[in-house]
């Protein structure tokens, strides 16, 4: 039997364990049919102020590059990225696909490609309907009534706006003096603040908080960036999520948690926490190797995710563009 939201408090206060098992979602506080969770916390006057303070003269590219081989997913099966050319210059000659015989096509060299992946791929962001607990996401929606065979109803990934709102990088490598942390290395809440203290920087409500391991520097050999890599403890996560009360919360990682799991009967504990407990909504494989070079901390962070209807996740190309100064932005 689930126990209520009041009995889990009580147990909180109480100080006795909350197991996995009895963890449920959460209600939205902008009501029963909000989509966007910590998103919400976006507003006019918000980009307003922050777009003020943006230097233009120096643009930060945040995302990496899909090429076949490239890092993926692939411990539940799910597809590889792929790429193949359904036209070439010559192809087309011999083809003559569209009618316009040898001598045209000869002179008009038309190209075309297709690619095919996992949507978890590359830079991009993770949608609230990405994990949930007890077969609800966020918000309680419920699979059994928002899950079709053509995607989710509800928190799709074509549900997330552009996100303009104030960027922080931690640099939790830097900060111990190291170009990369170890493999399998749990960040802890206190490794946040040290390294926030390293750079004096504040975090603020309604933050893109982006945690940089240093293992983006190994992207290109697959094996050795997917393997023991790095990540988020729990504590770490509550601090980020309760404490800063962070808008979205992304790592340069794939695996963006821990492993193995801290908390037993959950394998994941950090996406349910952040996506099903929180409403805050996660960024993987962002690189962040040009902000750590130019020690960029506070920048204005731009970007839009691909409109996939019912998807549970969407490739990002993100921008940062650093601040004249510092403050509530």
């Amino acid at each position: 039997m689930k126990l209520t939201k009041i009995a889990l408090l009580m147990a909180a206060l109480s100080g006795q364990n909350v197991t996995a098992q009895q963890a449920q979602v959460a209600d939205s506080p902008w009501g029963e049919d909000d989509e966007l969770g910590q998103l919400n916390q976006m507003t006019a006057q918000k980009r307003i102020r922050l777009m003020a303070t943006a230097d233009w003269s120096r643009v930060f590219d945040l995302s990496v590059e899909y090429f076949i081989g490239m890092p993926s997913w692939q411990a539940a099966g799910d597809p590889t990225y792929q790429i193949w050319m359904t036209h070439t210059p010559k192809g087309s000659v011999v083809d003559n696909v569209l009618g316009q015989g040898e001598k045209i096509n000869q002179h008009v060299s038309y190209t075309g490609s297709a690619v095919s992946m996992y949507t978890h791929s590359g830079t991009h962001i993770d949608a609230l309907n990405h994990f949930g607990l007890n077969g609800e996401i966020y918000n309680h929606f419920s699979a059994d009534k928002y899950l079709g065979d053509k995607g989710w109803t509800r928190t799709g990934a074509e549900t997330i706006p552009p996100v303009i709102a104030r960027g922080v990088m931690i640099d939790i490598a830097a900060s111990k003096k190291v170009s990369m942390l170890p493999d399998d290395y749990r960040i802890t809440a206190n490794d946040i603040k040290q390294a926030l203290e390293y750079q004096q920087v504040e975090l603020m409500p309604g933050d893109v908080v982006l945690i940089r391991t240093g293992r983006m520097q190994v992207y290109e050999n697959a094996q050795q960036y997917m393997q023991h890599a790095p990540g988020l403890g729990l504590d770490a996560a509550r601090y980020l999520a309760e404490q800063a009360k962070a808008m979205i919360v992304g790592a340069d990682n794939l695996s963006f948690e821990a492993f193995p799991s801290e908390l037993e009967g959950n394998y994941v504990p950090l996406h349910t926490y952040f996506l099903a407990q929180h409403g805050i909504p996660i960024m993987e494989l962002v690189n962040l190797e040009s902000l750590a070079k130019a020690q960029v901390y506070e920048f204005a962070f731009i970007g839009s995710s691909l409109k996939l209807r019912g998807a549970d996740a969407a490739p990002m190309r993100p921008i940062a563009v650093p601040l004249h100064s510092t403050g509530d932005k």
